[in-house]
């Protein structure tokens, strides 16, 4: 059955200013919903229109607080499956516990694992999301994955910077593939910073691999979460001779000391996108950039059934 005209976006609690401004982008309302709570805490949702048959687009990234914004999409999932919807597809920004992504080490969870688990259960038809902590999470999924990229709104506000012959710098070994293809599209070098780390929340640099001295520098990463990596990683760019620096991420989870952290560090511009709601208060070089124009096409692109893979670039 075609489901083209016939499509509905639902939104929960997790981050609303995003979801309204998706559904602006795509020229059509929210539908009509309840999701609050009952005395006691748990979620209580209630659909207010008719959504049978339809091509149904759940707007919710599950950021903190990351419990309670999964439960929601999890019931919002089993609502509209339980009210005859034509298709669900789950529409997250930001795909919480994507850390623990492999057993690592004994008596620890999958935790990434577990969440895709939950959303087939529900009744989940396909995910759309931006850049995962871990792309292979992609394989935990027995249903389409739309994996985007924020790379190409980033780009553009670094692009507008205007920073003469930069330096894209990768913070973790690990980054090696995200700031390859940021460098190759700002025709610029790559640099390594070279991390150990310590525990969940503390890292050591090591040293950095590249010349960095006398040279922009635009650290990019898929998030910060305490922002201790992130900002140690400037303070040693800045040791070794960096001129102007420029953080640029997907996910802008600040927690703990982030903020503080990010006030502090020698760096000039932080950009980041809005698959988040802002930090209240925020750091104060802090530029946000919409992927709500991103998420609209590729909403666009799914419901009149095109293709999707020229918004992976």
């Amino acid at each position: 059955m075609s489901l083209h005209g016939k499509m509905t976006l639902i939104a929960g609690n997790a981050h609303p200013e995003l979801a309204q401004n998706i559904a602006r982008e795509l020229d059509m309302p929210l539908a009509e919903a309840h999701v609050g709570r009952f005395p006691d805490g748990e979620v209580d949702i209630k659909i207010n229109q008719d959504i049978r048959g339809r091509d149904c687009f759940v707007l919710q990234p599950t950021c903190p607080p990351v419990n309670e914004n999964w439960v929601e999409l999890l019931l919002l999932t089993d609502t509209l499956r339980r009210a005859s919807a034509g298709r669900i597809t789950a529409v997250m920004p930001y795909y919480g516990y994507a850390r623990k992504d492999r057993k690592d080490e004994g008596r620890v969870p999958i935790s990434a694992k577990v969440l895709a688990n939950t959303l087939s259960v529900s009744g989940t038809d396909r995910l759309v999301t931006l850049d995962m902590h871990a792309a292979q999470i992609q394989g935990f999924f027995d249903l389409p994955v739309d994996h985007l990229y924020s790379r190409p709104v980033l780009l553009k506000a670094v692009q507008e910077l205007g920073l003469e012959a930069p330096v894209v710098v990768t913070p973790d070994v690990g980054g090696t593939k995200m700031a390859r293809a940021y460098a190759k599209r700002l025709e610029a070098d790559l640099a390594i910073v070279d991390k150990r780390r310590i525990s969940g929340s503390e890292t050591k640099i090591e040293h950095v691999i590249g010349d960095v001295e006398g040279r922009n520098c635009v650290i990019v990463d898929d998030m910060i979460s305490t922002g201790g990596s992130i900002t140690q990683a400037a303070s040693v760019l800045r040791k070794s001779g960096a001129k102007e620096i420029v953080i640029a991420v997907s996910h802008a989870v600040f927690c703990g000391p982030a903020v503080q952290r990010l006030d502090e560090a020698p760096v000039d511009h932080i950009l980041v996108t809005d698959t988040i709601p802002t930090a209240d208060p925020a750091p104060k070089k802090l530029v946000t950039i919409s992927v709500a124009g991103l998420v609209a096409q590729a909403i666009r692109n799914i419901h009149a059934e095109t293709s999707v893979s020229s918004l992976f670039e």
